[in-house]
Formats: structure tokens, C-alpha cells, sequence
């Protein structure tokens, strides 16, 4: 089933809406927002354009709801269905109540009927959402998409061999031999960390290692623990195990618990396996003395930390300190993984003393210009995208108390984010700037705030641009859904705050453009690495990055995006505005 309304379906709702039930301005700006609507139409007259009028607002609102376009309960899409189901006649409102009634009440009058139906739970895909929309003519994608069967994963599964996968590459394979190498020289006590640039496949490499070196030890009753800092991470991890466990030719099963977001495992389902563990429930449940845990510790051949770079934080330390204690100090293999691009050799050092490890990188011989410049080679062969990066500096002094800027780690405030987010003058360069990007073309936007994602997506879509804007915030349905439109070509701009900087693929993504600024290395390698996937990999040629720069240089540390010059090699463009 599709998850995002074709240009047909909105066609039909808007028609029904605004010319057949004729929903009222006071309903469709209460939907909006009357402030970001303000905004809005203060935006597009700032750029030339006509200010919207009720069609183009409840089509927008509709871009922005996508199926989910009744779903919720705020006063403002109650009030709508209230209106909505007012203007169906008597005998198809008493069918729907009939159908749908409250137990608690008995209502007999049409008139009270309204308020109980339009209050009524909204279950995304349920039968009362499709009743609704039924009942409206509307098509039924607005009835919300009903979370599939799988998307509650069980807390286990037991993985069968036998699936081709992609053969690695040439470099990744001589990684993956090294690895091994150390792992039967140092057994127990191997300490390694793999580096790789962003979108090299250091995953892939590091799970065909370990499970190919784990798996007699499997069949011994062993853990391999995968610690990841995300539920996406974790999913993509174990997405990646599944498939190399299937792609030998092991004869028996690999069972893969699920230990993270919020999951109980029993005791009886304790098998030998493979845990992918969120670090943050790792730690919630140590304090705890989970059974699990502690038992999964006592028996751990090795343990895999992605996204090394955390492994300082104190959650990781309770961990090795709990390990080492219920192991009475005999610990297992460690390997962390961390990304090289933007990170200078001093930082990757330091990992390495933490870990105490042997480093593992791609050693290229055969190419003399790998050891000056291993981008180049990466890029050359197709493995990752060429990036062509430009900076818009904006020389316009940004009026808030320097005080307000940077938190004590050096990064900007919400505060200070949040100017950024409202100034219309810089919300104008920006759109001017998305405008001019080719249509169709697949750009993640990184906004300043949650507030600012969502009116940047309002105004590409009201410029005839399709646009949606997630964050932590919008449900996991909902923001599956859009990631799945964008990916799909069915959207051309996805918006988002504090989201789809890891655990997010879609290698086709053509433009990146970051209009919030950030000081750290690893956000900004994060996000710059969802558009670096090569053609060998699945994605693009290349990839193009767009910084919006502001009057704080002179504030504190620099600019993210100033410490990545080898990364954008010859090719950096700067425009003042």
C-alpha cells in the first residue's frame, strides 16, 4: 500500500474540503498556526509572491500531514472534524455512531453525536479513521497509515544462513583479513578500532568479521554484543547481521535479541547470540542489575561500539567497570568503530590509547596517491561521492547577548538557535537558495528548530516545491513514512531538526544544505555523511553541501564546516549575500 498521497488524492480532498463542504479560513489558519502563518505570507511577499488565500492554505496543510492529514488530538483538528462530520447528512452521522458508539453514554440525538465521534481515539489506519474518511468521500490514504505487524519487532529472532549479499569490496576485504588477523592473534584480549570514512561500509566490514570469528563460539553459548546510541543504529545494525549470517554457509541459526527500547528479554530465550544493545538501556538496566544483562556480560566473546567517539562518556565506563567485575577482570574482544573524514589524526590517536588498540584503516599500496590523499582514492573509484560545497556568508550582525551564543561545551544554545530560526531576512537567502537547487532533486535540510523545519517546508510547498518536515518529535509511523516518500522520489525536500544525522539511509540524496550552524566535528561529519555514498555503493556521483554562515565567527571556535577543508579537496565556493 502506498504511504504518501498522490497529487491525485490531494487533488480530490481539496476539491471536497474547500469547494464541496467549504471549510471555513478560521479552521484552516487554526491548523496552520496563525503565527508561522503570518510568517508565511510575510515570507512570500518578502519574495514577490502572492500571499495564499484558502485552497493554497489547506493544500498546504495537507503537504505537511501527508495521510496523517485528521490524525491527532489538538483542539484545532477536533474542531475540524466536528465541522467536517456537521455536514453530512443525519443518517449517515447515526450509521457512523451506531458503529462507533460510547459505551459509557447512551445519545440518541444526531447533535450530540458529533462531539463523541470527532473525540473518538485516532488509530492511524484504524476502522473508525476509515469509517470517517469514508464517510467524507475522501480517499482512503487519509485514513492514516496503520503501523505494520513487523514494526513491533520481537525481542528475538533466530537468523538462518544462506543469502547472497553484495561481495565486499577489494579494500573492505583486506580491512576485514586484518581484523581477523588481530582476532586470532589476541583472542579474548583484542582491542581494535576500525576507521573508516563515512560511508566506506565500516559496519558491514566490522559484522563479517566478528560473526565469521564469533561463530563456533555462538555454538558455545557466547554473546556478541552490538552497542549502538540509537534505535535506528541498532535496527541497521541488525539488518546487517541478519544478512551476512545468511549469506554463509553456517549450518545452524544465529539468534539476535533486541535490547533496546525499552525490550524485557527472558532468561529462557537466553541462547547465545548476537545482543544489539542501546548504550542508554545498557546503562538504565545496569543500575538495575538486570539479569539479562549481567548474564550476557558473564558470557560475552566480543563487543562491537559504534559511533566510538561516545566511548568516553561516563555510561560506557559503568559498563567496562560492571564487565570487568562480573568477568573478575577476564574481558572479552573490543572493537569500536569510528569515522576518519574531518576528524584530525590527533582525535583518532587518542580513541586509539583509550581502547588501547591496534587501529585498523584501509592500507591502499597499489595507488601511490592514497597515502596523500585517501579521499581522492575513495572518490575515484566510485566507493564515495564527489562533494562540491558552498558557503552563503550572511555579514549581517546577529542582535542577541554574546553570553547567549555558546554553552560550555562551545556549541550554540536553543536560544541563540532559535533567533537564527526567526529571522526573516535569513529565512529569505535560504529559500532563495532552495529555490534555485533543480527540481526533483532528493535535498535533506537540517533546520535551527523543530518550528523552523516546519515553516521552511510550508514555504517550498506553497512555492510549488513538495516538501515534509520530521523530528524526534513526529511519530515513528509518520516519519517512516516521509523518509519512505523522499527515498521513493515522491518528495523532493526533506526538513528535519535533530534527526536523520545516523540510522538514516538514502544513499540517492543529491543536496545537502545545513542551515544550522554547529562547532562540532562529529554533528557536522554526521550530516555531510548522509550524501556521501558513491555509485559502487548505491549512491550518487556527486553530492552537493550547502553551509549558511553567519556574522559569529569571531565568536568563540569556528565553524564546523571550516575544519573540513581536505575534505571538499579543490572544490569550495564561497558567495556573500
Amino acid at each position: 500500500m502506498k504511504e504518501y498521497p498522490s497529487e491525485q488524492d490531494i487533488e480530490k480532498a481539496l476539491d471536497l474540503l474547500i469547494h464541496v463542504y467549504g471549510v471555513p479560513d478560521k479552521h484552516i489558519h487554526a491548523l496552520l498556526g496563525k503565527d508561522q502563518l503570518k510568517k508565511l505570507n510575510q515570507l512570500l511577499a518578502d519574495l514577490g509572491k502572492d500571499i495564499l488565500h484558502r485552497r493554497e492554505l489547506m493544500r498546504l496543510y495537507i503537504m505537511r500531514k501527508g495521510a496523517e492529514l485528521f490524525a491527532g488530538h489538538s483542539r484545532a483538528i477536533r474542531e475540524l472534524r466536528i465541522y467536517l462530520l456537521k455536514q453530512l447528512d443525519d443518517k449517515k452521522v447515526e450509521e457512523l455512531y451506531k458503529k462507533h458508539p460510547n459505551p459509557k453514554k447512551k445519545i440518541t440525538s444526531v447533535s450530540y453525536m458529533y462531539r463523541e465521534l470527532a473525540t473518538k481515539r485516532w488509530f492511524s489506519g484504524g476502522v473508525w479513521p476509515r469509517d470517517f474518511v469514508k464517510a467524507l468521500g475522501l480517499p482512503i490514504i487519509f485514513a492514516g497509515i496503520s503501523a505494520p505487524q513487523t514494526e513491533k519487532k520481537e525481542v528475538f529472532e533466530d537468523i538462518k544462513p544462506r543469502k547472497r549479499v553484495p561481495k565486499l569490496a577489494p579494500y573492505q576485504e583486506k580491512m576485514k583479513e586484518e581484523m581477523l588477523e588481530v582476532l586470532r592473534l589476541e583472542g579474548n584480549h583484542t582491542r581494535c578500532m576500525l576507521s573508516l570514512p563515512t560511508g566506506g561500509g565500516k559496519t558491514r566490514i566490522a559484522v563479517e568479521s566478528f560473526i565469521e570469528w564469533m561463530q563456533p563460539r555462538f555454538h558455545e553459548g557466547k554473546y556478541m554484543i552490538w552497542i549502538a546510541q540509537s534505535e535506528e543504529l541498532c535496527e541497521q545494525a541488525i539488518t546487517c547481521i541478519a544478512d551476512m549470517w545468511m549469506d554463509k554457509e553456517f549450518p545452524e541459526t544465529l539468534r539476535i535479541y533486541r535490547y533496546f527500547g525499552g525490550n524485557d528479554i527472558k532468561p529462557d530465550a537466553l541462547n547465545g547470540g548476537a545482543v544489539v544493545a542501546s548504550i542508554h538501556q545498557i546503562h538504565s538496566r545496569l543500575k538495575k542489575e538486570d539479569a539479562f544483562i549481567k548474564e550476557v556480560l558473564k558470557n560475552c566473546g566480543a563487543m562491537i561500539i559504534d559511533e566510538a567517539h561516545h566511548a568516553a562518556a561516563n555510561m560506557y565506563q559503568n559498563l567496562f567497570q560492571k564487565a570487568k567485575k562480573w568477568t573478575e577482570s577476564e574481558l572479552f574482544a573490543v572493537c569500536g568503530l569510528t569515522a576518519t573524514p574531518g576528524r584530525s589524526d590527533h582525535s583518532i590517536h587518542t580513541l586509539v590509547d583509550q581502547f588501547e588498540a591496534y587501529l585498523i584503516k584501509p592500507e591502499i599500496h597499489d595507488d601511490p596517491e592514497y597515502a596523500e590523499n585517501p579521499l581522492k582514492y575513495f572518490r575515484d573509484q566510485g566507493y564515495l561521492a564527489v562533494p562540491k560545497h558552498y558557503v552563503y556568508e550572511n555579514n549581517r550582525p546577529i542582535k542577541i547577548d554574546e553570553d547567549d551564543i555558546r554553552d560550555k561545551e562551545g556549541e550554540f544554545t536553543p536560544e541563540f538557535l532559535r533567533v537564527l530560526a526567526e529571522d526573516q531576512e535569513r529565512n529569505k537567502i535560504i529559500v532563495e537558495q532552495l529555490q534555485n537547487i533543480p527540481a526533483g532533486s532528493p535535498t535533506l535540510v537540517y533546520a535551527c528548530t523543530v518550528e523552523h523545519a516546519e515553516f521552511l517546508a510550508s514555504v517550498m510547498n506553497s512555492l510549488g516545491r513538495t516538501a515534509v518536515s520530521i523530528s524526534a518529535k513526529t511519530p515513528k509511523s509518520v516519519r517512516r513514512m516521509h523518509i519512505e516518500a523522499f527515498k521513493n522520489g515522491e518528495i523532493e525536500f526533506l526538513f528535519n531538526f535533530g534527526v536523520l544525522t545516523t540510522g538514516f539511509d538514502a544513499p540517492k540524496t543529491e543536496y545537502i544544505v545545513i542551515c544550522r550552524p554547529t562547532t562540532s566535528e562529529v554533528l557536522y561529519e554526521q550530516i555531510v555523511g548522509r550524501g556521501l555514498r558513491g555509485p559502487k555503493f548505491g549512491g550518487t556521483e556527486e553530492c552537493v553541501i550547502i553551509d549558511f554562515a553567519d556574522n559569529i565567527l569571531n565568536l568563540g571556535p569556528p565553524l564546523a564546516y571550516t575544519r573540513f577543508d581536505h575534505l571538499w579537496g579543490n572544490y569550495e565556493e564561497r558567495e556573500r549575500v
